[in-house]
């Protein structure tokens, strides 16, 4: 077949050929619309069926290069492959390669949701990718993403604020073993080189300031004012509980004498899906009681705006009295006056207090209790010893 039989059209026709189908030679076609606009298609024949495939619009590709391209589907053809499949394929490979971190970062944490804390609805999982890591790589393949590309991301905060740095590098890891599992050409040797490349962080971790617990009757006593976080402070003393779940505390928890917080409420209790059962001394449900003329649509702490206390309002309220202890420190209170002044009590106990989950999930599985009377016995005597003041 000659270059003759091959060419059949020039540019100035294409212009101006009427609508219909026209055919350059060698299976290439212009479709031409009533509107003047139109379309290259190519026609192959391959394992004995005909193939029609578009080679773009008349507006975006000339003649030249519609032959360019028939030119090269032609020669699949002749490797006895078929071409429509063949750009089918490279469109997916492209696409795997093209998917940004921040779409890969979103796919990961769907599809964690279920492990989280409240589906992850407080953004803790998320937001270490989204201040330190997102602005800067968010828009780049994750193909492309490197080991430099990673340093210099977090470098910034490597050292100033190492905790946060560690836990975006760790979720970064799972996002690319996420890519990877989606098929995508990764690295996933990545953060690992990146942390060698950044170096052992100069941070040293500090923990909470506690007060000393033979000082905690005191402090009980001043929060005498009957405010909402004087009577929150209070209940977070007498408890042992964390701030959030104690922020969050709603009527419908509280049943008699124990309050049930939802499983999902609390921190570090990973493999354990059950509810958490926390045991009220008689002053502790006086708090309660004196709380409910301050709820609002069933929180006990509620806000002057709305929802619940923030997490800072009790912070706020120790830092303002020139006290460097701060209210999650009470945990460390208790947890030291059980071992100072009740000593044989069991360690399982003691850390069932603080909502602790000990030993493996195989002796949990066996040992199905919640030790929830001899823990009352516990913190009956922990409220005696913190109301003494009062």
């Amino acid at each position: 077949m000659g270059t003759q039989s091959l060419h059949r059209l020039t540019a100035v026709q294409v212009r101006s050929l009427p609508p219909g189908k026209h055919a350059d030679g060698g299976g290439l076609w212009l479709w031409k619309r009533e509107d003047g606009g139109g379309q290259w298609v190519l026609r192959v024949s391959i394992h004995g069926r005909r193939r029609e495939m578009g080679l773009g619009s008349l507006s975006e590709v000339s003649l030249k290069q519609a032959r360019e391209a028939a030119a090269q589907q032609r020669a699949l053809v002749r490797e006895n492959k078929d071409p429509i499949k063949e750009r089918q394929k490279q469109r997916r490979e492209a696409a795997k390669n093209l998917h940004l971190l921040s779409d890969v970062a979103g796919d990961a944490f769907e599809s964690r949701k279920a492990e989280l804390k409240g589906d992850g609805l407080a953004g803790r999982w998320f937001s270490p990718l989204e201040l330190h890591v997102l602005p800067k790589l968010g828009r780049m393949p994750v193909s492309e993403i490197s080991q430099t590309d990673i340093r210099d991301a977090l470098a910034p905060i490597w050292h100033a604020k190492a905790e946060t740095a560690r836990k975006a590098l760790n979720r970064l890891s799972i996002c690319m073993q996420h890519a990877a599992a989606l098929g995508l050409d990764v690295d996933l040797q990545a953060c690992d080189k990146a942390k060698a490349l950044l170096g052992k962080s100069r941070h040293k971790a500090e923990n909470i300031p506690a007060m000393p617990w033979v000082e905690v009757p005191a402090f009980y006593a001043s929060l005498s004012d009957g405010t909402v976080t004087h009577l929150a402070l209070r209940l977070l003393i007498l408890t042992g509980v964390r701030s959030g779940p104690l922020r969050h505390l709603h009527q419908t928890q509280i049943q008699g004498d124990v309050w049930t917080i939802p499983g999902e409420a609390m921190k570090g209790r990973k493999g354990a899906t059950s509810d958490f059962r926390v045991p009220l001394a008689p002053e502790a449900l006086e708090i309660i009681d004196q709380a409910r003329r301050h709820a609002r649509g069933g929180d006990l702490f509620p806000s002057t705006q709305r929802g619940v206390i923030s997490d800072m309002t009790m912070s706020k309220l120790m830092e303002r009295r020139g006290l460097k202890e701060r209210p999650h420190g009470f945990r460390s209170s208790l947890r030291n006056w059980i071992a100072e002044t009740l000593p044989s009590t069991p360690h399982e106990v003691a850390e069932a207090c603080l909502g602790h989950v000990t030993d493996s999930k195989v002796v949990r599985a066996y040992r199905r209790t919640d030790f929830l009377e001899q823990r009352r016995a516990v913190m009956e005597a922990w409220a005696g010893f913190v109301a003494q003041s009062r």
